[in-house]
């Protein structure tokens, strides 16, 4: 479990007497008990009987520094120069103070904290929010239908669901929302519409802008540059920061419907975000497949 340090990155060591005692290397036994790159502690201040070191990295894992008093205080003492006492512990004024919790307690709080851990994710996972978006939609030319049916729709899936202001056409105005609301603790980010081939469609840009790794497929190509088509084709996109899915939908209600079918079953089998891309093209392509058909 990772644990924020909320810059509280100090320990220090006291009493401790030193002698011509290569401060590094004490950094270095540091990293090694505490499972860091060597790069990522220092010694940053040196006084009678007492020294400091700093952890430069935001967080650390619950595992490596838990109870870890009595391991730290081995390692040091091997160091040639430096002499401890019955006394000598670790300390510090935030997380870090973790280090000296006592062995036979350790176990216990990283099974709470392991425990709260899983709480937390299974709450975040089952926030769902939803955006429409585009300027008909704002203005109230159009009816939202695709809102109150995805917010039915994971009702009855378990989730609590919010459902957004809509979106501006402009790329600017999309990226601040879905970062802001990705620091809000949803587990499902939902946004219908913006998926289009014409300048006005900026939805899967905004999800590159977040997730620079975001899946993309195509779920239909156009001849770029003909009529009102600014780009090659319509995508759908997939971006996952964790612990945190966002999806792009079209705005057709029946692809949204579609489209749902398709994430429910794909988040029940814990698909990545290729595989529910992947999963939320092939429902697309096919239905428009089967309507072609018809025709």
């Amino acid at each position: 479990m990772e644990l924020e340090l909320f810059e509280k990155t100090e320990l220090w060591v006291s009493p401790i007497r030193i002698a011509d005692v290569d401060l590094g290397l004490i950094a270095e036994k540091f990293a090694e008990v505490l499972h860091l790159d060597k790069k990522e502690i220092m010694v940053v201040d040196v006084r009678e009987e007492h020294v400091t070191l700093d952890i430069l990295r935001k967080s650390v894992k619950a595992e490596d520094i838990i109870g870890k008093n009595d391991a730290l205080l081995k390692a040091l003492s091997v160091i040639p120069g430096v002499s401890l006492t019955p006394e000598t512990s670790i300390h510090s004024d935030g997380i870090l103070g973790l280090i000296a919790v006592e062995n036979k307690q350790a176990g216990e709080i990283l099974g709470v904290m392991e425990r709260m851990r899983r709480d937390i994710s299974e709450r975040i996972r089952k926030r769902a929010i939803v955006f429409p978006s585009g300027f008909e939609v704002r203005r109230g030319m159009i009816q939202d239908t695709n809102s109150p049916y995805i917010r039915e729709r994971l009702i009855k899936e378990g989730y609590s669901v919010t459902v957004g202001d809509a979106l501006e056409d402009d790329l600017e105005s999309i990226v601040p929302v879905l970062r802001r609301t990705l620091g809000e603790g949803y587990g499902l980010i939902i946004t219908t519409g913006g998926v289009g081939a014409e300048d006005k469609d900026r939805m899967v840009e905004a999800l590159l802008r977040i997730d620079h790794e975001a899946s993309t497929p195509y779920i239909m190509h156009y001849e770029k540059g003909k009529g009102r088509h600014e780009k090659d084709g319509v995508k759908i996109g997939v971006a996952y920061i964790h612990p945190s899915y966002v999806i792009a939908l079209p705005g057709p209600h029946e692809e949204v419907k579609a489209g749902m079918d398709a994430i429910i079953e794909g988040l029940k089998k814990g698909l990545g975000k290729e595989q529910l891309a992947s999963a939320l093209a092939n429902e697309f392509i096919g239905r428009l497949k089967r309507i072609h058909h018809l025709k």
